[in-house]
């Protein structure tokens, strides 16, 4: 297959300086509405990758994501999502990003070209076996991911990937690839529209499910998120007065008691038989 990179072609849209505001956003938003069924597309590939992250995570593994630009820090915005939504450990769920944490807030020049570095950044956490590492890239071309990705390859470490070109180089090195072609964008090139909302989408799937397999959901509530504001603490409050069909009082001393919606849960229930 030749690898065409859609996410770089010419959009439908020309002269655009010249749109009224209400034309540009209806525009972008006429754009964005092709997005979740770009995702559905690729569902049975999300499907495996995330199978393979369980596994892994279930017998004491991590999952890293690894990417350059918009990409990375797609995954570092989704990795310190999870110890305060399900309450696990910063450990459990890593993001890297060429360049380094510099790179979250500033462009670092050439950082995604360096044909090593991805693998040294994964050395630095001592990458193993039992860990799944996911190469994050819209282009699915970045050096500093599939060169990280080869290298996982020859270690015997499960990779995955997210990207928006069909038959990429990236996806072509993963193991498990995900490929959501969301084709060319509103602002010619510009990834970090389209291409990151479905690789933001892809991302909030991997770990939420992965997370209610890991036993970290009790119904649709997140039992064990970390109680580190007062909106949080409300809302656990109200998680147990559901649970125990006790008052907001009792409730909020259990929680006070426990400091674990979980926990608190659990208490209550063991007091009401």
């Amino acid at each position: 297959m030749n690898f065409i990179k859609t996410t770089e072609q010419d959009s439908n849209y020309n002269n655009l300086e010249k749109m009224s505001t209400n034309e540009i956003i209806r525009s972008i938003n006429k754009e964005d509405q092709t997005v979740p069924l770009a995702v559905e597309k690729a569902l049975p590939q999300i499907e495996a990758l995330i199978d393979q992250v369980v596994s892994k995570l279930k017998n004491g593994g991590r999952l890293f994501y690894l990417g350059a630009g918009t990409s990375g820090r797609l995954g570092i915005l989704d990795a310190s999502e999870c110890p305060p939504t399900f309450g696990v450990s910063h450990e459990l769920v890593i993001g890297l990003i060429a360049g380094g944490d510099d790179a979250i807030r500033k462009a670092v020049e050439n950082a995604e070209d360096s044909n090593t570095q991805g693998w040294l950044d994964l050395e630095a956490h001592h990458i193993s076996t039992n860990d799944v590492v996911i190469g994050i890239a819209a282009s699915g071309t970045t050096p500093y991911v599939i060169s990280a990705l080869k290298k996982c390859n020859e270690q015997t470490i499960i990779t995955g990937c997210i990207t928006c070109n069909e038959g990429s180089p990236l996806a072509l090195t993963a193991k498990f690839p995900v490929e959501v072609v969301v084709g060319p964008e509103f602002l010619t090139g510009s990834s970090r529209m389209k291409a990151g909302t479905a690789q933001k989408m892809v991302l909030n799937m991997i770990t939420t499910t992965t997370m209610i397999q890991l036993g970290k959901v009790k119904g649709n509530k997140m039992v064990d998120m970390q109680l580190s504001n007062d909106k949080l603490v409300d809302r656990g409050v109200k998680m147990i007065m559901k649970e125990l069909d006790i008052s907001k009082e009792e409730a909020a001393n259990l929680l006070n008691e426990h400091k674990s919606v979980r926990k608190s849960i659990s208490h209550g229930r063991r007091e009401q038989n």
